[in-house]
Parts: C-alpha cells; structure tokens; sequence
C-alpha cells in the first residue's frame, strides 16, 4: 500500500509511579525500541515527541529534550501535543516524514510522570473548549462524566454493574500476563463491587488510574526495512486524527445539548464512530478484518462504548458482546489484550504509543501467553481533549 511504514522496533518503559524523570522513562523506552530494531541510534533522521505539560519546558519541547538525552547527532526534532491523542498524532507525524522523503528512519517517543489525583487544567480559562466548559460549567469532571455515560448505557440498553465488572476482570487478567503493566493482579467481580463507589454508579476498580510511564517506536519507509531484513514487518496502514462534525460540538456527553445542537439535528455517526471509520476508509477495512483492538478504557463503561463506536457490535449490544466471550482472549475479536488502562493506568503522552506497541507484539506473534491466534489486522482507538481523534490501523 502506496502510505504504509514499517514498524521496526517497540520499546516500553514499565507503568508505575517511580517518581522520577519523564525524560528518563522517555530515554528507557528509546533505546528498547532502538535495541529492538536493530537501529543505532545515529542513523535516527527525526525525533517526534509527544509533548507532556507537566513537565516543564523540557516536556513542552519533547522532541529535542529526548534528542539531546540521546545525544545530539543531528536528527530534526518535532513536538506534538494533542492530549490524549499526543501518541497519534506524533505517529502521524513520523508517518508523513518517511512518506514525504525527510528521513529514512524516525523515533516516536511519549513519557509521563504523572501527579496523584486530578490533573491540573493545561492553558489557563478555555472558555472556547468544550472539554473547559464540561469542567467548569457542569462541574462534570472524568470521573463524573464516566458515571454518567454509565448510567445512560444502563438506561438505555440494560447494561448492568455486572457486565462493568466483567470488562474490569477481563482487562486485568491480560494486565496480569504483561510485563510492563503496572497492575499484575487477576480481579474479581465481587472484588470490583466491594471497591468505594467514586462517581455512582462506578466503583474505584471501575475506573483507571494515573500512571508514570513510556512507549516508543521505530518507524521506517518500506525500503529501508527491506533493506535490513527479508522478513515482513509490520505496517501502519492508517492513521486517524479527525476531528467532530458540526453540529456535534459537545464531546461527551452528546445528549446535553449546546447552542448549536439544540437546533440543528445530530449528525448519523458520533466522534468516536467517526474517529473509527476515517481509519477503516483508509486502510481499506472493516471492523469484520479486525484480529484485535486496543481502545481507551478510562472506565469500564467506556470500554463497552467502544465496541459499538468501533462497529464491533450494534448500537447498545455490546454488553452482549462481553458476556458472549468475543472481546475475551480466543474471542472473535479480543479487545485490550495488553490489560489497557484499567492494568495501566494513565501516562498521557505514552499512551497511543503503548497502543501501537501491543499491536505490534501480536501481530508478531510476540506477545506470549496474551497472544492472539494468527492476528493479522490490528486498530488502536482513543481520544483527546479538544476534539482529538486517534486512531491507528497495523497490518501484518
């Protein structure tokens, strides 16, 4: 395909909260990926950082920060900032060099050392954001909206805080296989119930965590990959960075209406539906060639939202779809086999990165006891504040 990259080399730095340096998780995951590839670092043309605000100005210059503490050698450095989408859009990034000609091979890199408890607001007063405005004018901060996203799905299609659960005890039972999850415990249902209730109807388990951590790649032009090696690496194919169409201008909670929706009919497709679809355009899919995927599970609930905006399942069969075993490991199509965020937790600017990582192990055949049987098509999914989309489809 005439926009594919290889991916040459995955690295990670372990999830946890260490209390160090994002740059030198950053630089742990670099040179794992680097080592992975088999690419020394000078022959690196571009450094694409995912930018991290909290950490100072070495985090809102990514880029040069991990080129300098890889040691200056001449490559171009970018930096991107997309929120939660930050990992995407620097994979974008990378992609539009290699496909452009500006460099041969180029290193992704996102790190985080995130604070405990709520993020601090990034920009001063956003009046104009409507991620702001859900803050601050509704009071309806992550875990308030992830409540009432829950509420709604129960309302209008049955799930229960059963299937919830469900989706908890199936991510952490792949977290628990996965090396650099920062969570590496089986759960329980009853253990999901029994956790203090933070945003009714979810519970402390329901809900991920905040995390310091890295992901990073090596990614190539077809050439130079066939050029070090006669075996097929894995491809990106696509890359999703769409933004919501008009009038759908509330991102999260689309049955609040603003301004401009309480006149004007919702469009037929949602963001995240959208964010899917602009990938699945472009490489030439469906969601029925999917091996896996690994979405965004801010919370459980959300995870459910996923397999119906993913087009895994009809609108409001997804609990069905859980508790019928397809998204489980040896289920149709397994979804968050790395144990996502529920055995991670949230490290920003890593995070599509790590997505891209898992991807990359099983569509390898890589990932040891979390594999997926002949996995051939994998998608990443998330998105950012601000009407980010994300969304990564890797081929093998």
């Amino acid at each position: 395909m005439k926009h594919d990259v290889a991916v040459l080399g995955v690295g990670m730095h372990p999830w946890g909260k260490w209390g160090r340096s994002f740059t030198e998780y950053g630089v742990v995951a670099a040179r794992a990926a680097l080592a992975d590839a088999g690419v020394d670092w000078r022959e690196v043309g571009s450094v694409v950082g995912a930018e991290t605000v909290r950490g100072g100005y070495p985090g809102y210059v990514a880029g040069a920060t991990f080129a300098k503490a890889l040691g200056w050698q001449g490559a171009r450095v970018t930096t991107v900032y997309a929120a939660c989408a930050s990992g995407a859009q620097a994979i974008n990034t990378a992609r539009t060099q290699l496909l452009s000609g500006l460099a041969d091979v180029v290193l992704v890199v996102g790190a985080d050392a995130a604070p405990k408890g709520f993020f601090r607001p990034a920009g001063g007063e956003r009046p104009e954001d409507p991620d702001w405005l859900r803050f601050r004018v509704l009071g309806a901060t992550n875990p308030a909206y992830f409540g009432l996203y829950a509420r709604r799905r129960m309302a209008l299609y049955g799930d229960t805080l059963d299937d919830f659960a469900q989706v908890k005890v199936k991510n952490a039972a792949c977290g628990a296989l996965n090396e650099h999850a920062r969570y590496r415990k089986p759960v329980t249902a009853p253990e999901v119930a029994a956790s203090p209730v933070v945003a009714d109807p979810l519970r402390l388990l329901d809900i991920c965590a905040t995390s310091d951590g890295a992901a990073a790649l090596v990614l190539s032009t077809m050439d130079f990959a066939r050029a070090r090696s006669t075996e097929p690496p894995v491809r990106i194919r696509a890359v999703s960075t769409v933004t919501p169409t008009f009038p759908q201008t509330t991102l999260d909670l689309p049955d609040i209406a603003t301004d401009s929706a309480a006149t004007v009919p919702p469009g037929p497709v949602g963001f995240r539906a959208s964010i899917a679809d602009a990938a699945y355009e472009e490489a030439g899919i469906g969601p029925e060639d999917l091996s896996l995927a690994e979405v965004y599970d801010l919370s459980t609930a959300l995870e459910l939202q996923w397999y119906e905006d993913l087009g895994l399942c009809a609108e409001g069969a997804a609990a069905a779809l859980l508790r019928a075993g397809d998204t489980a490991p040896g289920g149709r199509t397994p979804v968050n086999t790395s144990g996502g965020l529920a055995s991670f937790g949230e490290a920003v600017p890593a995070q599509a990165i790590a997505q891209v990582c898992e991807l990359t192990r099983q569509l390898r055949g890589q990932a040891g006891e979390r594999q997926v049987a002949a996995a051939r098509v994998g998608l990443s999914a998330n998105q950012g504040l601000f009407g980010h989309g994300s969304a990564v489809v890797a081929v093998r």
